[in-house]
């Protein structure tokens, strides 16, 4: 900034020569210079003074417009809640592997009362249990006529129950947005997707969570803004998955048994077409967990993962191709059969007398106990469950439903000889149908371990090599003639060459004390095709009983073997299979000269 001096130096000349008094020339500068600075002090002043006029109107403006939209807002009780966090209610769709709709969101609303809006309360109370029968009029007249502001009524009601409430003309009586989770198929495959719930509620929106199986599994993938417009598609095929159900429920209630699951899986991925548990529960609607009484007599009970059974002689063929693959034996090799086997003071027989030997398949199409424990016996016990370990039977399965987590196998404390013989044969070792769908997937695809999956086209790499292609192949040969000659001779389908192997395993007590002697499971472990297996399908009934002769029937070849029958019958054309004729074997060549 430039001054001007207050006494410069030609206007004190000039003053000087035409004698004027040069300090009137000094003042006068004096009063110029203080005037300048008082006009920037008020220009500063007054700026000042005016943002200062802009700040407190837009606070008195924002204030204003803040207790307007209260004043105009709907009431709600005080919440915990971490501030600034956002409900957020959208959730992706689950679809089946054809894109079809397994699980959805449905715009609906809620229902809420102000007490202090309502003209007549008592009136109110009558008709809103007209409408809603579970509600408690006493209760509703309480809180109507009592000191609350806010009361939930209903966390969703239909349109038309929207509509009969807004007939009442009660303006105490409120509506708030909610997008509610819905299945349209109903109860199919419940137990696969679980179910879901409100998490944190407010009046204009609602947290939506899953609570059991694949929704409480993918529970923040669904949940993710992100992917929201991206479904979660699943392994399970709709068509195929209705008419397991459907097989299954007949044959359940045809066998008189109090449960039953199967499982239809793809070899080569491992995939998870269907998994079927009975009885089951509509996920609209899901029931409560049991607080008395035996939990697996429970509709949530999902007998596909947290049924852990003994699965009887389902696993001999698991140790007849270790031992294959150990080059202990092959098919032809003589097996001791005569019987009982005693070890100490325990005895093993055989459902019949099978005579003093037979080979190695025919312990296998006959399944004779006694000769799967003397092959257990060449293996011995830590090679057993070093091989049990490696198909996955020691753990639980590793399949994407929350439940599985908990489905760990009973073992035997103390791996005994005793132990390795009945392991052999399946008594003496819990697991679940999955784990067995997986082990006999393992078997089918080439002898590569056989990880389950729920998610489609899931890339993962190929399992390590468990047993040999030769082994796999010959053990599938077994499981072949197990339905043309052996125990499950009702399996046979035509065209579709079914091999498998049957378990009847009698049930243990619930509270211990050994087993039941009239109650059993009863499994039927499947292949088809055989000659080129492309599914595996593994069927559980608890306590059967066929009861159409003279005596009643429990064994698996009277009962899951004909149910597991229809379910290929129905379910291989949908699954793109054709009849076809089983080659035959290759006629032996010899030879010779002239």
């Amino acid at each position: 900034m430039i001054r001007t001096p207050l006494r410069p130096l030609a206007r004190i000349l000039e003053a000087r020569s035409n004698g004027e008094n040069p300090d009137a020339i000094e003042r006068e500068n004096i009063r110029i210079r203080h005037e300048q600075m008082r006009d920037r002090a008020r220009k500063r002043a007054e700026g000042r003074l005016f943002v200062l006029g802009i700040m407190f109107t837009l606070s008195f403006v924002l204030i204003g417009g803040r207790m307007g939209v209260l004043a105009n807002s709907e009431p709600t009780e005080p919440r915990s809640s971490v501030a600034g966090a956002q409900i957020v209610a959208q959730r992706a769709d689950i679809v089946d592997r054809q894109g079809r709709i397994l699980a959805t969101n449905f715009e609906t609303h809620s229902l809420y009362a102000q007490p202090e809006q309502l003209v007549d309360p008592e009136r109110a109370a009558d008709e809103l249990v007209r409408i809603f029968p579970d509600l408690d009029r006493e209760r509703l007249v309480k809180d109507f006529t009592g000191t609350r502001k806010f009361l939930w009524i209903k966390r969703k009601i239909s349109p038309e129950q929207k509509q009969a409430v807004h007939d009442i003309g009660e303006p105490g009586l409120l509506f708030g947005p909610r997008e509610m989770r819905l299945y349209p198929n109903g109860r199919l495959a419940s137990h696969v997707l679980g179910g879901a719930s409100f998490g944190r509620e407010g009046v204009h929106a609602a947290e939506v969570i899953g609570v059991a199986g694949i929704e409480k599994e993918f529970d923040a993938r669904l949940r993710d803004p992100a992917q929201s417009h991206e479904p979660l598609r699943l392994s399970l095929d709709l068509s195929v998955q209705a008419a397991i159900e459907r097989v299954l429920y007949g044959g359940m209630k045809l066998m008189n048994a109090k449960g039953a699951t199967a499982i239809l899986m793809e070899v080569k991925t491992g995939e998870i077409v269907a998994v079927a548990s009975l009885p089951d529960f509509d996920p609209n609607d899901r029931p409560r967990p049991p607080t008395e009484g035996d939990p697996t007599d429970s509709p949530l009970f999902n007998r596909a993962v947290q049924g852990v059974y003994e699965l009887g002689s389902t696993l001999k063929i698991f140790t007849v191709a270790q031992a294959l693959d150990m080059g202990l034996v092959n098919p032809n090799t003589i097996i001791d059969t005569k019987g009982p086997l005693r070890w100490g003071k325990h005895r093993i027989s055989d459902f019949r007398n099978y005579g003093n030997e037979m080979s190695v398949t025919k312990v296998i199409v006959k399944s004779s106990n006694i000769g799967t424990a003397r092959i257990a016996q060449l293996i011995g016990g830590e090679r057993q469950k070093a091989f049990l370990k490696e198909l996955g039977f020691l753990d639980p399965p590793p399949v994407e439903i929350v439940e599985a987590d908990g489905a760990q196998p009973l073992l035997p404390r103390n791996w005994s000889e005793l132990s390795t013989m009945t392991i052999s044969y399946g008594h003496g070792i819990s697991t679940s149908p999955m784990h067995l769908a997986a082990g006999y997937a393992t078997l089918a695809n080439g002898g590569r371990k056989v990880t389950p999956t729920l998610l489609h086209g899931a890339t993962t790499e190929p399992g390590p090599q468990v047993i040999s292609e030769q082994t796999a192949r010959v053990s599938m040969d077994m499981l072949r003639k197990v339905v043309t000659e052996g125990t499950a001779s009702f399996g046979e389908v035509p065209g579709y060459a079914v091999g498998g192997k049957t378990g009847t395993a009698d049930k243990p007590k619930a509270r211990g004390g050994g087993y039941y002697e009239d109650k059993v499971l009863s499994t039927f472990a499947s292949v088809f095709p055989a000659h080129d297996p492309e599914y595996v399908l593994v069927v559980t009934l608890d306590e059967p009983v066929e009861t159409s002769g003279d005596e009643p029937r429990r064994t698996a070849g009277w009962t899951a073997v004909p149910v597991a029958a229809e379910i290929i019958r129905r379910v291989a054309p949908l699954l793109g299979l054709r009849p076809q004729i089983e080659p035959g074997e290759l006629a032996g060549i010899t030879l010779t000269s002239n």
